[in-house]
């Protein structure tokens, strides 16, 4: 498939539209992991991620970038995997040093795993980038991208319409307030 129909299937939503939903179901899908994982090894919930929110920016926009530059390499594995590791690091990396930059806070931290680099990335997550590139591709945004169609179908496009047209204003206040109260202001 390539990238420009890796996000529209029918043409009952605009590309933007689905961009959108597509960040928003990723970041969610992104917290309630983080979320889990915590839960499971620290045995209680912990709020993950930047916002208030129940959803994890990185992860949204993450699979925007791989949905839109990397799935063009669907048919070649070898190439998929380079071209999520490095570029999956690469983000990692610019979005690690952005949030010290701007908050003085680490929201990950890779100082004591083999061959890091400032602790904002490592060689263990970017092979994991690699791989997390071609199951994403591959298998599970497939499989998510069928059941988008399947509930788009079934749902009026009027409501699907406002609903990515109010997500993002969401995002955005609670990214304000979110960023207040990391700067001591709230």
């Amino acid at each position: 498939m390539k990238s420009e129909t890796a996000l529209v299937v029918k043409k009952k939503l605009s590309k933007i539209q689905y961009v959108v939903l597509y960040f928003f179901i990723y970041a969610f899908v992104g917290w309630f992991m983080e979320t889990l994982y915590s839960l499971l090894v620290l045995g209680h919930f912990t709020k993950r991620g930047f916002l208030f929110g129940p959803i994890c920016p990185i992860y949204g926009f993450g699979a925007i970038l791989m949905i839109l530059f990397i799935s063009r390499y669907k048919n070649n594995s070898l190439k998929l995997f380079f071209a999520s590791a490095i570029l999956f690091s690469a983000f990692e990396y610019v979005v690690g040093f952005a949030l010290d930059a701007i908050f003085a806070a680490r929201w990950w931290d890779y100082t004591y795993d083999f061959f890091n680099l400032n602790g904002r990335i490592s060689i263990l997550y970017t092979f994991a980038w690699g791989v997390i590139g071609l199951l994403f591709i591959n298998n599970i945004h497939p499989f998510i991208s069928k059941k988008v169609e399947k509930l788009i179908d079934k749902v009026p496009k009027w409501f699907i319409s406002n609903l990515v047209n109010i997500l993002p204003i969401i995002l955005i206040v609670d990214t304000v307030f979110s960023s207040l109260k990391y700067l001591g202001v709230l």
